[in-house]
């Protein structure tokens, strides 16, 4: 048994002084005592860290080499969708590993301790399977052993190239699995899990309604019954158009009145709802994916939250296309998007809890929910995923409770995270990752052949 002591403890019955928290050997909390006296690795602000509930972690190589406009005077997100398809042809599963490695690091510096990762980059250039089919979920897995970061792998389904069930096109093609080697797929990932710790998850992913038949999308959800099902849901205007078109009503409605949605699923990115769809996909107990950066990146639109939150729904962050990894800066951009929009101020705050403090109890709820993972909440018998931050730090200093999470959220960053555990695996300290160097040396041997892409 291990323990830490903190001043300051974020608790489910609320802010506590002086709290020991023991770790068991297999990573969960075996125990939370307030107004203990000091004793073993001692900390100033005790937190629980969340999950990062949508990662496409290849993606963060592309960081930085989008924002140039081609000729196409109406660039969007369908003209970046292309160029994406373009880079990813070239990776190989070497570099998807550093990638993936890299990624994870970051999210774990940045507070999260927990990867769910929405992979669909499954095959060789051109669409041919490696000769193991899990070759790549293999290479996320191999980076999860380096990082020490919590793992809900996600494999996707990708059959279409759109609503029309065409053929999927360049870059595309790498994703395609039709309905009985997706579930081959499963089974392998369901075995490479085996060589993690036992707080590894996997779940399922049809990629959206535009790329998988609505036939498929139900028989996908329960090939993992134990696990959480996640879906790119109305995100584009262009998306909601085409399935509307094509199944005779808007993405939400559909799955609303076709598949039974409860509280295993995660609906990511959810920009492109109507009001009566806010109020009854929050009803289902489904939790909302948010991806506030790569939403604010893709010109994606504004998810309802203040309408989303007022309706009880769940919430979770991630970092999508991880071309900017930070857990402040997500919640920030989430709630900014809402006084941007209705004109106010603190759009999330509640007349019993701080903006930061809602939006930081929501996302560990959300996010534990949507990774399939007993966290959340520093409480006895969940995985040890906690996180510190920096009680010394001057804009911290002489801060108490809520203030805490919202000095934190907006007025710093992640430099005020000092600590993070992940199933009680002690992988941040004093700021960094036990193995930044070795894996930002790996990265960087990685993205050589790629910069000029």
């Amino acid at each position: 048994m291990s323990t830490i002591w903190a001043k300051t403890a974020l608790l489910p019955s609320g802010w506590e002084s002086d709290v020991a928290v023991t770790l068991s050997p297999e990573g969960r909390i075996a125990s939370v005592q307030t107004g203990a006296p000091e004793t073993g690795h001692r900390v100033g602000i005790l937190l629980p860290a969340p999950v990062n509930a949508h990662s496409h972690a290849f993606q963060r190589a592309m960081a930085g080499m989008t924002e140039r406009r081609g000729p196409d005077p109406s660039d969007s997100f369908w003209t970046w969708r292309q160029l994406m398809y373009r880079f990813l042809d070239q990776l190989t599963p070497e570099q998807v590993q550093a990638i993936a490695a890299l990624v994870q690091m970051e999210m774990l510096e940045a507070g999260y301790a927990t990867n769910v990762e929405f992979h669909y980059l499954h095959h060789q250039p051109g669409g041919v399977p490696y000769d193991n089919l899990s070759e790549m979920a293999q290479r996320i897995t191999a980076a999860t052993q380096q990082t020490g970061i919590g793992l809900t792998l996600l494999p996707v389904q990708y059959q279409y190239g759109g609503c029309d069930k065409s053929g999927l096109g360049p870059g595309q093609i790498r994703f395609g699995n039709d309905p009985d080697r997706y579930a081959r797929l499963l089974d392998d990932c369901r075995a490479t899990l085996a060589a993690l710790p036992s707080d590894a998850t996997l779940g399922v992913a049809p990629h959206s309604l535009r790329a998988v038949a609505p036939e498929d999308l139900k028989r996908a959800a329960g090939l993992c019954p134990e696990g959480p099902v996640h879906l790119h849901l109305a995100e584009q205007i262009k998306e909601v158009e085409d399935v509307q078109a094509a199944w005779g009503a808007r993405p939400v409605e559909w799955l609303l009145d076709n598949v039974d949605v409860d509280d295993r699923w995660c609906l990511i990115h959810c920009t492109q709802m109507q009001p009566h769809e806010t109020t009854s996909l929050a009803a289902t107990g489904a939790v909302a994916g948010l991806c506030p950066i790569t939403e604010s990146s893709l010109g994606d639109g504004i998810f309802d939250g203040v309408r989303w939150f007022d309706n009880h729904g769940a919430v979770a962050i991630g970092s999508d296309s991880n071309i900017r990894i930070s857990l402040s800066e997500e919640l920030r951009t989430l709630d900014y998007s809402q006084r941007l929009r209705d004109h106010s101020r603190a759009a999330l705050a509640t007349p019993d809890l701080s903006t930061g403090r809602r939006l930081f109890g929501s996302v560990c709820a959300g996010g534990a929910q949507a990774a399939g993972r007993t966290s959340g909440a520093i409480a006895e018998g969940t995985w040890a995923d906690l996180m510190t931050l920096d009680a010394d730090h001057f804009d911290l200093a002489g801060q108490t409770g809520d203030m805490l999470l919202d000095t934190w959220i907006f007025a710093g960053d992640d430099r005020m995270v000092r600590d993070v555990w992940s199933a009680g695996r002690h992988m941040v300290q004093n700021g960094r990752h036990t193995a930044r160097d070795q894996i930002v040396e790996a990265y960087r041997r990685a993205m050589a052949p790629l910069r000029d892409l």
